[in-house]
């Protein structure tokens, strides 16, 4: 439930996606995002002195976050509402800017790219340590190409069509509260001695948010593929017999159709924190990924996008 506003949210959200697409992410901008963050650091010594057991703790954190959130969101649209219609629709129009963002994946991703063709591989190797979880300092320049575009179709769900999700689902309030899901799984949601209870919840929760938009995201990008002249039919087979062999339950799903529809092997083994973890391939049967599949992996992806907002766009006007 939202507010009444004079714009409807498919109009909105067309527009909110039209400016990701010309300004991107201004770096120099407050971002709800990075307030998020900030959220997050004050508030979880606070919750960690909870005299409750940590795992309840972490799930009450999680909770009350993600719920301020959203109710935070719903007001900002209510009172601009009431102090004039299109001030509230013109606010709705900048969460869902700020909630979505092909542009910046698309950037991030072409910042490894053009070192990686100019033969520059220490930058390329510094560009890809910004977007990535993994170390960096020993990639070869394939193992980097499969590093961002793995980067390009994992993000292309959390930080596009999950948010396009939930914008049908629920509008701006629901995008911000999934926002906030993923921002909390980022930063505390890992398995290691300081998070493993306190950042379950937040892990579980990010989960079950991105779960449907995983599974949707086969479709979508094997149209975007056939579109493109890529590979759509090894894009939808591959997800579909492949996309569960990852430790994610959801990152597997996008991650295997990327690498159908490029024909290429994904994920693989991979240093993270000093630890090797022994990851199985994805599209095993295709050969090595190179730095021009980076250019066809962000094609892709800003094709999927696209198809995704006219998917949202449409289940917005009717529901």
């Amino acid at each position: 439930m939202t507010p009444e506003l004079p714009l409807p949210l498919w109009q909105a959200l067309i527009i909110a996606f039209i400016l990701d697409m010309i300004l991107g992410d201004p770096q120099g901008m407050p971002h709800p995002i990075r307030l998020m963050g900030r959220l997050i650091e004050g508030w979880e010594p606070r919750f960690r002195r909870l005299p409750i057991p940590t795992v309840w703790a972490g799930a009450l954190f999680t909770l009350c976050l993600v719920a301020l959130v959203w109710i935070s969101a719903w007001i900002v649209l209510a009172a601009g509402a009431a102090m004039h219609p299109w001030l509230g629709a013109g606010l709705e129009i900048i969460i869902l800017y700020f909630s979505i963002a092909p542009r910046c994946l698309d950037k991030a991703a072409y910042a490894v790219e053009k070192p990686l063709r100019q033969g520059d591989a220490e930058k390329a190797r510094a560009e890809l340590s910004m977007i990535v979880g993994r170390e960096t300092k020993d990639l070869t320049p394939t193992q980097m190409s499969r590093a961002a575009v793995e980067t390009v179709a994992e993000n292309f769900v959390d930080g596009v069509l999950s948010p396009l999700f939930w914008i049908a689902v629920g509008g701006a309030p629901a995008a911000m509260a999934f926002k906030m899901a993923s921002t909390l799984d980022s930063m505390v949601g890992y398995k290691n001695e300081q998070y493993i209870l306190f950042g379950k919840a937040s892990a579980r929760l990010d989960d079950v948010a991105n779960f449907i938009p995983a599974r949707l995201s086969i479709p979508i990008i094997a149209l975007a593929a056939r579109l493109l002249g890529l590979s759509h039919k090894a894009a939808f087979k591959t997800a579909v017999l492949e996309g569960k062999n990852h430790k994610s339950p959801n990152a597997g799903y996008p991650e295997a159709a990327f690498a159908g529809a490029l024909e290429i092997r994904l994920n693989g083994p991979a240093v993270y924190h000093g630890e090797l973890l022994d990851k199985p391939f994805l599209g095993e049967k295709f050969g090595d990924p190179g730095a021009e599949h980076i250019t066809k992996a962000r094609r892709l992806m800003l094709a999927s996008s696209f198809l995704g907002l006219l998917f949202a766009v449409l289940a917005a006007a009717v529901f």
